[in-house]
């Protein structure tokens, strides 16, 4: 899939290092490992989509709510990735759905702040327009507003996915399986090789994601 997304949306180059990157997983046998982290990332993004794109639309929409849940995302943006895995562990112990509960508390707030200040930024002129040829609050939103925000929407998934990326990496502290179990068990047993590679491992699943999305935007910007 990411082979064909990179041939579709973006260039040469990009398709060489995808290439290049899922080949080194799979030689040095860190494919199967790496999709239980791409599995965690998944599930805890499409919460994020879920969750964020109708708070981040009702922020946007609504004066009262961005006043009230603007300041709660910049605190959760301030707190460090750790302390998110104590409240998970002290309420679902240590398992793989904590693990999901912190990495998508943790992820979602550029979601739904890119999301309500992509609304935002459609001109008031196009609005106007779009109501005086007759289009319901409903058509405005679906069909000029979120259309128009998708720019900033897919930079918003772009940053959840690397955040998710980067606590499902930390969440092997409180038994999620993938790359960072990995890690964290090479820095007990003093593995600094299997601790290297699970790191490249990690480093080159994140920016294959990101040029991807990357390609994407552009292509989407440009209809």
């Amino acid at each position: 899939l990411a082979m064909i997304l990179a041939w579709a949306y973006c260039g040469t180059g990009t398709v060489v290092f995808v290439g290049s990157s899922l080949t080194f997983l799979a030689v040095f046998e860190l494919w199967q490992i790496a999709m239980q982290t791409m599995a965690l990332v998944v599930v805890a993004t499409a919460i994020c989509i879920f969750v964020g794109l109708p708070v981040g639309i009702w922020m946007a929409k609504n004066r009262i709510a961005n006043w009230v849940t603007e300041p709660i995302l910049d605190v959760m943006q301030t707190i460090p990735s750790l302390s998110y895995l104590v409240p998970a562990v002290a309420f679902f112990g240590i398992s793989q759905p904590p693990a999901v509960l912190a990495t998508v508390v943790f992820a979602i707030p550029p979601m739904v702040k890119l999301t309500a200040l992509g609304i935002r930024q459609v001109p008031q002129s196009t609005k106007e327009a779009a109501l005086a040829f007759g289009a319901s609050e409903r058509q405005l939103l679906t069909k000029v507003e979120l259309p128009m925000a998708v720019p900033s929407i897919m930079a918003g998934l772009n940053q959840t996915i690397m955040l998710a990326l980067s606590m499902a990496t930390i969440s092997a502290f409180i038994g999620a399986e993938g790359l960072g179990a990995i890690v964290t068990a090479a820095l007990g047993d003093a593995q600094a090789g299997k601790g290297l590679l699970a790191g490249i491992a990690i480093a080159l699943v994140a920016m294959v994601i990101d040029r991807i999305l990357k390609g994407i935007r552009s292509s989407l910007s440009r209809i």
